[in-house]
């Protein structure tokens, strides 16, 4: 292939990807005021929960959890009535290291036979912008309650085409110390502080 004709196909392919990856980007709304209020599911196939802790001060180790259910009410004209209430499976803990997967599930850390599961529900949610939020609720793990503040940020709003379900995602960040919750192991060689990032996808069920 001719230097010109190579050019020229490599920029149809990128304007391809971009027009498409455009498209794509326009399925749902990002505007909050067209959500539809209502109550909603965790749409659990694309919603994830990442963390992430500093290793011995060298690097940063992440790992994240699936099978994630709940339930949110959302109105988005008064963001004091939202409610949001997840459940976690200790036994879905995963990283890319198979022996650590199981050390974080035993009592060692988690302890998933005793504390199965990791809840968090929400007490209250304040409108930081147009599209942002604190969300304030109780996070029980390992056996204990705290209270924990999210960062939230409203991603879009939409009909699903795959599954023809009205969807709204949202990203959100926010940090814990484990030793609060009695997970102690290691300090402070392996960091106290958690990182948690979250991108969660829920589906409406009523409204």
């Amino acid at each position: 292939m001719k230097p010109f004709a190579a050019t020229a196909a490599a920029t149809a392919v990128l304007g391809a990807v971009l027009f498409a990856g455009s498209a794509f980007a326009q399925l749902g709304s990002p505007d909050p005021k067209t959500v539809q209020p209502g109550s909603y599911t965790v749409e659990p196939y694309h919603t994830r929960v990442e963390f992430s802790v500093t290793h011995f001060g060298f690097t940063s180790y992440w790992g994240d959890v699936a099978g994630v259910s709940g339930s949110l009410v959302l109105d988005p004209k008064n963001a004091a009535a939202d409610q949001i209430s997840v459940s976690i499976p200790v036994s879905s803990v995963s990283t890319t290291n198979t022996k650590l997967d199981g050390e974080l599930k035993s009592p060692m850390f988690l302890d998933g036979t005793t504390y199965p599961t990791i809840t968090f529900v929400s007490k209250s949610v304040k409108r930081t912008g147009p599209t942002t939020a604190l969300v304030t609720g109780d996070l029980t793990l390992h056996g204990v309650t705290k209270p924990v503040t999210l960062e939230a940020k409203f991603n879009a709003g939409g009909s699903n085409p795959m599954t023809n379900k009205y969807t709204v995602g949202f990203d959100a960040r926010g940090h814990i110390n484990r030793s609060d919750f009695g997970v102690k192991a290691f300090v402070p060689m392996v960091s106290d502080q958690v990182d948690i990032t979250i991108s969660a996808a829920f589906e409406k069920t009523a409204g």
